[in-house]
């Protein structure tokens, strides 16, 4: 009997663009549960950041349609406009044939039916801050701002990455608090007050006296009956902050 496939576990890609239009380059990586690491990466002389966004994302699915990968798995970008078409907009394109709200033509349409017929059921796009620490974003922008600049960064092809690698260790850490909150809140899990004490590390006792919803980083922590939790990725604030 052949080995298990180790599957992907965290996926994440960005853009950039110098001048916008402009040189661009995209960078994208898949990290496994084996601790590997496979990053992606290219260049376009002529372009917009936009484009670049869409760019790495389609790279990203195209490659997730040959591996296995976990239940819940999610893509981190910073870009909005990427998400919102991806999950929003696209819809309404298609069925005014293509145009906009106000009627226009949509801009980048040849990206957006690829990436259209590239979806793969369960995997969704989460939104991460730009430039706030999250390693794989910072990576996947490092290698798209290279590319952007006519280089060409040295990029992990599968090889298991040492943490020191990527990110100090406490970066990693949080990293993995992190991807576990993405899946979580994908899969609407209710977490007890003692897993959800173990994942914001906060003492328990503090979030005993608990009642309504509030923010835990990018997520809404919202009470569920029996004295279970569940996160919602937040859409711009409701509840207190932390």
């Amino acid at each position: 009997m052949g080995a298990k496939p180790v599957r992907v576990v965290a996926a994440a890609c960005d853009g950039a663009c110098s001048g916008n239009p402009g040189p661009g380059g995209w960078g994208a990586l898949l990290r496994f549960e084996d601790g590997s690491v496979h990053e992606l990466g290219g260049a376009d002389r002529a372009t917009t950041n936009n484009r670049m966004e869409l760019t790495a994302a389609l790279a990203l699915l195209e490659a997730l349609k040959e591996l296995p990968h976990a239940p819940g798995l999610a893509i981190r970008t910073d870009s909005r406009y990427l998400i919102d078409g991806f999950s929003k907009w696209i819809q309404g394109w298609k069925r005014k044939g293509w145009r906009t709200a106000s009627g226009g033509a949509v801009l980048n349409r040849d990206l957006w039916e690829q990436l259209d017929q590239a979806r793969l059921p369960g995997v969704e796009l989460v939104h991460v801050k730009g430039h706030s620490g999250d390693p794989d974003n910072d990576r996947c922008d490092a290698i798209a701002v290279a590319f952007s600049r006519g280089q060409m960064p040295a990029m992990a092809a599968g090889e298991v990455v040492a943490a020191s690698d990527l990110a100090p260790a406490p970066l990693q850490h949080l990293l993995s608090r992190l991807e576990l909150a993405d899946r979580l809140a994908v899969q609407g899990y209710g977490l007890s007050l003692v897993e959800l004490a173990q994942l914001v590390e906060q003492p328990l006792q503090q979030l005993e006296r608990r009642s309504g919803p509030w923010r835990w980083r990018d997520w809404q922590v919202l009470p569920l009956e029996g004295g279970r939790w569940r996160l919602e990725r937040d859409a711009g604030g409701l509840g207190d902050r932390e």
